[in-house]
């Protein structure tokens, strides 16, 4: 296949010593729907009757009604989430191909399909661990080859909001198997514009971040530091496979800063690390490249996984004592101590490898580097005990119930001692709030988020105005008047909850 650049770029990543077979890579065309499914669906065939069982379930459905489908490989007795999250075993989430021109996730994702089914290398992990995968998380865009899904929403981007129905798919997925680690596969472009900046091509095979985001807990963020991202670049390593930070660089042409994955708890990764769960992307080398080193690009993405799942055995006993101390320790939070509301990344500098798009020689660049690694607060408060929410507020309740978060209807009116947000406007025109404490009217049928539980922290993100992601920027709180901070434990009745 033609190269986009020179013999000499292109000697630089060869093919791995064996190469995979999917239909996507035993030709000149990436695996189609219909291929995908029925390859998910062999493999479930083949542990019938076997003491590792793997089945397919529909998580829902694109835009265009093509079906989301996610494997589930356990050693318990059913596939069903109630079977694995009584197993005592962690499970791990896997989404491939959220964006539809990033087709290596999901081709990387059938292969590990495949390793776990029975006779698989990566069958006896199933002993320690259980594994859901989603190949590919937007069909519609993997159809049309196209980044976004069909209405051009930034799936990637929507996991706080759950506007499309592949974002909603994928928190009933994690609302219902609650993984305690979730791996984004993508890609990122070798050239664009890093070409029209640098003068270079990007060399690294892998770029990889774990979540970071306000108010995340350390002992997640640790977690994902030491057994995940560390133990993974390492094995990257001994693979011969070269590996740094994910950054990205900005559409201005005089901008030469990189930077780092959002902070903000929108994307995947993020909204998963609030959720209590390690949570990593892992992109490989290729989004603009076509065809060319598919093999190597997929082998980046199986070999990533297959360290990540082990690393994930190797500490089952370790996740779920974490998990069990930070959901209690965030619950144990409410109504004390501060909380994040804005926050910023921090700029460094950094020395890069790239390519000498002629010769393929090794460039080293120093650039401005916006790191995610540590942010600095701008923005704190007071963390309240919860947030009122008027019965006008349902939309936003659904979405938080869909993420997992328990929100309770007040069944009896009374009165709650809250915080009113005020929007102001500060000198340079920008929006702001300040907090006007006071009673509440709870009437019948509006609702209560306490953060005495253990997603707290995903229900401040969506419900403090301040940022742009936020439920009430979105319009999906009709006004403020809707939305109040409750600053001590409600002494109103709540309707009883049916599980």
């Amino acid at each position: 296949m033609p190269l986009p650049y020179s013999a000499a770029v292109g000697a630089r990543f060869p093919d791995p010593a064996t190469l995979y077979e999917t239909p996507g890579l035993i030709r000149n065309k990436y695996t189609s729907a219909r291929e995908l499914s029925a390859w998910l669906r062999a493999q479930a065939d083949s542990s019938l009757g076997k003491s590792t069982r793997l089945g397919l379930v529909q998580a829902g459905s694109s835009q265009q009604g093509q079906p989301i489908e996610a494997l589930i490989a356990t050693r318990t007795v059913g596939i069903q989430p109630a079977a694995l999250n009584a197993s005592g075993r962690p499970t791990v989430m896997i989404v491939g191909q959220q964006y539809g021109d990033e087709p290596a996730g999901a081709e990387a994702l059938l292969v590990i399909a495949r390793e776990l089914a029975p006779g698989g290398l990566l069958e006896p992990l199933l002993d320690r661990i259980n594994v859901v995968l989603v190949p590919r998380a937007n069909p519609d865009g993997a159809a049309q080859g196209s980044r976004n899904t069909a209405d051009g929403t930034d799936l990637d981007e929507d996991h706080l909001l759950l506007r499309t129905p592949e974002a909603r798919a994928l928190a009933a997925l994690t609302r219902d198997y609650r993984p305690m680690a979730v791996l984004d596969l993508h890609e990122y472009p070798a050239m664009g514009r890093f070409v029209e900046k640098y003068h270079a091509i990007q060399s690294y095979d892998s770029l990889l971040q774990y979540s970071i985001t306000p108010n995340l807990h350390e002992f997640v963020a640790k977690a994902e530091r030491e057994w995940y991202a560390q133990p993974l670049r390492n094995a990257l390593t001994q693979a011969e496979l070269t590996n740094e930070w994910y950054y990205s660089t900005s559409a201005d042409l005089q901008d030469k800063a990189l930077s780092m994955g959002s902070i903000a708890p929108t994307n995947l990764r993020n909204t998963s690390g609030l959720k209590n769960s390690a949570a990593l992307t892992i992109s490989s080398r290729g989004s603009d490249l076509g065809r060319a080193h598919i093999q190597r690009r997929v082998h980046t993405l199986v070999t990533s996984v297959s360290r990540s799942l082990l690393n994930t055995a190797e500490r089952a006993k370790e996740l779920n004592q974490v998990q069990t101390f930070v959901a209690r320790d965030t619950a144990s939070m409410a109504c004390r101590q501060q909380l994040v509301v804005q926050a910023r990344t921090l700029p460094e500098q950094r020395t890069l490898t790239m390519l000498q798009p002629d010769s393929g020689a090794d460039i080293n660049v120093r650039v401005d580097w916006n790191s995610a690694l540590q942010s600095k607060p701008t923005l704190t408060r007071p963390r309240p005990c919860g947030y009122w929410l008027s019965a006008n507020a349902l939309p936003a309740v659904e979405k938080l119930r869909l993420m997992g978060l328990q929100v309770l209807r007040v069944a009896e009116a009374g009165q709650l001692i809250a915080d009113s947000y005020n929007e102001t406007r500060t000198i340079d025109g920008n929006s702001g709030y300040t907090l006007t404490r006071g009673s509440v009217d709870a009437s019948e049928g509006s609702f209560y988020v306490s953060l005495n539980q253990p997603l707290a922290n995903l229900a401040a993100a969506a419900l403090e105005p301040d940022n742009s992601y936020s439920y009430a920027a979105q319009g999906l709180l009709p006004s403020l008047g809707d939305l109040a901070r409750v600053i001590t434990p409600p002494s109103v009745v709540f309707e009883e909850e049916n599980d």
